[in-house]
């Protein structure tokens, strides 16, 4: 596996806090290997290293409550040594933010990692408020996949960045079935095991139906309104309370982003709508008939992604009734980003340019296309998609 460096340097900095170190994200994005890589480096100053993984039995059949886990780390960790504690899914254990409050009060230095939002919802944070700093983890990027496919020796195009996203582990299998057939049950697990079972959600079929056309249809502007019509037209019924309920459940476990719209006429964030985007456009593609996949909106899911990866804050941008994909934010640099998967025909050009219109010149205007010729204009940036994979900022 690659040295996921860009997470690992936002981590460094804490290593010997007292703080809680909490590493989360989607399901098999790479956190534990994350944690691995970390120990490997704690390694070389410290022989005083302890790491738990509560999805193994052997673990969870020993430690199953906050005073074993205490007990555990008490007996094994070397006296008036600052001992360094990794809990991987520590989520699974009952009583693990008592057990994280305590160890860092008796010279511990605690990482942990989890696949659920919960780690960071409102319940915790307020036990856990100031005696914590967390990192969110996401599948690869496209770098990333260049250098990984490298060290197995293969190569991996755009378009199947595209269509199958980044998954880690799918890069280790050698055909696109094999890899398709790791796909869906990852969306199995996540779907069924972390949310159906997790939130006991009885009207699994109404559930999956919503699941399904959220993952289908990302890249797009929601409200909890635009969903209920469309189960309503699938003759399900269902309110719109349990609609945002689902839909938090599917942020809670990473599977979705949602983006809120701004609006400069009121100056803040329109509450009642938003963008959303898959964590990883696998769970589009696996949804798709007969390999028509949806690449249009997969490429500005993708754009969003790598965005994000980079630290840059995004908001939708409503121009005038004219949406702009992206207003992006960092070290107070401001830049709207416009996505399309191409330019070529003068209609989809005058389309795309005109959502810039009565834009001030103060923040650069980009736009993102798959095309290879270079539409740049005096006021707006063209940035080929397979150059924009590569940067590293805009």
């Amino acid at each position: 596996m690659i040295g996921r460096e860009h997470y690992i340097k936002m981590i460094r900095p804490f290593y010997d806090s007292d703080l809680i170190k909490i590493i989360t994200g989607i399901r098999r994005s790479g956190k534990s290997i994350i944690l691995e890589q970390i120990m490997l480096e704690m390694r070389a100053k410290s022989d005083n290293i302890i790491y738990l993984n509560f999805e193994d039995r052997k673990v969870t059949s020993q430690i199953t409550n906050c005073d074993e886990l205490i007990a555990y780390v008490e007996n094994t960790s070397l006296p008036s040594e600052q001992a360094y504690v990794f809990l991987d899914e520590v989520q699974e254990l009952p009583g693990w933010q008592e057990a994280c409050k305590t160890l860092r009060l008796h010279n511990c230095s605690v990482f942990i990692t989890g696949s659920n939002s919960k780690l960071l919802s409102g319940e915790f944070t307020k036990e856990l408020s100031g005696r914590y700093v967390s990192f969110r983890v996401r599948p690869f990027v496209y770098k990333e996949i260049q250098e990984y496919a490298s060290l197995l020796g293969k190569e991996v195009s755009v378009t199947d960045y595209l269509i199958w996203g980044g998954f880690p582990k799918r890069f280790e299998f050698n055909t696109v079935e094999d890899q398709e057939r790791y796909l869906n049950d990852l969306d199995d697990t996540i779907i069924l095991n972390d949310l159906v079972q997790r939130y006991n959600i009885r009207k699994v079929r109404l559930f999956r139906k919503l699941v399904n056309y959220i993952l289908r249809n990302n890249a797009r502007i929601f409200s909890a309104a635009s969903v209920n019509n469309y189960l309503k037209h699938e003759l399900e019924s269902c309110s719109i309370n349990t609609i945002i309920k689902y839909l938090d459940y599917l942020q809670e476990a990473y599977i979705i982003d949602s983006v809120k719209l701004y609006s400069p006429k009121v100056k803040k964030e329109l509450s009642y709508y938003a963008k959303l985007y898959n964590g990883d456009v696998a769970f589009n593609s696996l949804r798709a008939l007969n390999n028509r996949y949806d690449l249009t909106h997969n490429l500005e899911n993708i754009v969003y992604n790598e965005l994000v990866y980079m630290g840059y804050d995004i908001y939708v941008y409503d121009n005038a009734g004219k949406e702009i994909d992206f207003l992006c934010t960092k070290n107070g640099k401001q830049y709207y980003v416009q996505v399309a998967y191409s330019v070529a025909e003068d209609k989809t050009y005058e389309r795309e340019f005109n959502a810039f219109k009565n834009l001030d010149n103060l923040s650069q205007k980009i736009i993102i296309t798959n095309d290879e010729l270079d539409y740049s204009t005096s006021n707006v940036k063209h940035i080929k998609l397979k150059d924009f994979l590569l940067m590293q900022e805009l």
